[in-house]
């Protein structure tokens, strides 16, 4: 069973995870939404390295506002960024 559901708040972590990882940098720290479970898989970060055995991890995809990305963005308060992170690197929003 997923651990967050669509609507709940969350943050990114910084993992200082080295070698292959999914999350760029100005994603980190972020506050994000969950917009939608999208199963479970094997961790990328274990396959770029030839793990093909380790267990699966939930996946979600969570929206950004725009604003809290860039300090500068001058688009429309509603516009997000979308992207697809696995459950090891979120933790419930404070």
């Amino acid at each position: 069973m997923p651990r967050f559901a669509p609507g709940d708040a969350v943050r990114i972590r910084d993992n200082h995870t080295p070698g292959h990882v999914r999350i760029p940098f100005f994603v980190r720290h972020q506050q994000a939404i969950i917009e939608r479970y999208c199963g479970a898989f094997r961790n990328p970060e274990d396959l770029a390295y030839g793990d093909r055995h380790g267990p699966t991890i939930d996946l979600y995809r969570v929206h950004i506002a725009q604003a809290a990305l860039w300090p500068d963005y001058t688009g429309a308060a509603h516009d997000t960024l979308e992207i697809e992170v696995y459950d090891h690197w979120l933790d419930p929003a404070a």
